[in-house]
């Protein structure tokens, strides 16, 4: 299931993050803790950040996402598998932790592909935003910038995850599920989030 109930704007901050998420996973996987994952990246700058304060802002979101998936063989293939198969995952990681990736992928980007209908824009995802202010108070209460730098992430994963070819394409591309990612989704009685993945 689904770890957040309520729609949050982190997003604004914290984004796909793949390789953060990827070199955060290779060290679960060697059984360090937060905390000594913390000092490592940080001693190591495996972020290539400048600041302290930036690393600690980015570790958080992928320790949490990873811990929400609870489940250590999907770390692990995070850590060690093909890239593909890898940010799949780590698609389905965030979406478990953000229940606006999850319900932004099911309910656009899954009926998309359910209609056979691959044009997509912008417009899209705009579309998406309306309805959730006229259903929720609290995406109501988001300023229209705020709003737009979300919008911006949502389509950025898009691209990351090979959805869109580029920031400008208007079709989405057919994606093709690992049978790991599926496993686990499964496993994880997550099959409502399968949709997303153009597995119907």
């Amino acid at each position: 299931m689904i770890a957040a109930n309520s729609y949050s704007a982190s997003l604004t901050r914290e984004q796909f993050l793949f390789k953060e998420t990827r070199i955060v996973a290779q060290l679960m996987d060697t059984g360090l803790d937060e905390a000594a994952i913390y000092e490592k990246i940080k001693k190591e700058n495996l972020f290539q950040l400048p600041t302290e304060k930036s690393v600690r802002s980015l570790i958080r979101p992928c320790v949490r996402r990873l811990k929400g998936i609870e489940d250590k063989q999907a770390i692990h293939i995070i850590a060690t598998q093909m890239v593909q198969t890898a940010r799949q995952l780590c698609l389905y990681a965030m979406m478990k932790d953000s229940r606006l990736v999850a319900d932004f992928m099911v309910t656009v980007v899954g009926e998309k592909f359910r209609q056979h209908n691959p044009n997509f824009s912008r417009s899209d995802v705009n579309i998406f935003f309306l309805h959730l202010t006229e259903q929720n108070e609290q995406v109501a209460a988001w300023s229209d910038s705020t709003v737009g730098r979300i919008g911006s992430v949502l389509m950025n994963i898009l691209v990351q995850n090979e959805y869109l070819e580029n920031p400008r394409a208007k079709k989405l591309q057919p994606i093709s599920l690992s049978s790991q990612v599926a496993e686990i989704i499964k496993r994880n009685h997550d099959e409502w989030m399968l949709p997303a993945f153009n597995v119907n």
